[in-house]
């Protein structure tokens, strides 16, 4: 019996071994560093990060890498940046084996934000 999902970011990354909790941890601080007003929620069963009601990114730990999702629009944006990684329709494996591209995910989360204000304002 499959157990239900975590209620909680925190939940969710006390859920793995040490070791991928603080990778977890690392996205996490960089997304908050870069958006200290985001909220935090579980969405679609992962950590989620919100901006004025939108979903900003979500990101996901997996056997061997960290899924990240910044959207389709966020993943276009960086496709050269994110060549070298698998990815998917708007997901990116990032190696748990190799260190997180920290800056690169900085990077990514500010464009969001400005696609979400942008967003936003239109309403």
């Amino acid at each position: 019996m499959k157990s239900a999902p975590a209620a909680t970011i925190d939940a969710y990354i006390a859920g793995f071994p040490r070791d991928v909790q603080d990778i977890l941890q690392q996205v996490r601080a960089i997304i908050r560093q870069t958006v200290p007003d985001a909220g935090e929620k579980i969405s679609y069963g992962i950590p989620t990060f919100t901006l004025h009601g939108r979903n900003l990114v979500h990101f996901a730990a997996f056997k061997h890498h960290i899924g990240f999702y910044p959207t389709p629009a966020g993943q276009e944006t960086f496709r050269e940046a994110l060549s070298v990684y698998k990815t998917g329709k708007g997901s990116v494996q990032f190696p748990i084996d190799q260190p997180m591209p920290l800056h690169l995910i900085t990077r990514i989360v500010q464009f969001r934000v400005k696609e979400v204000t942008a967003k936003n304002k239109k309403k």
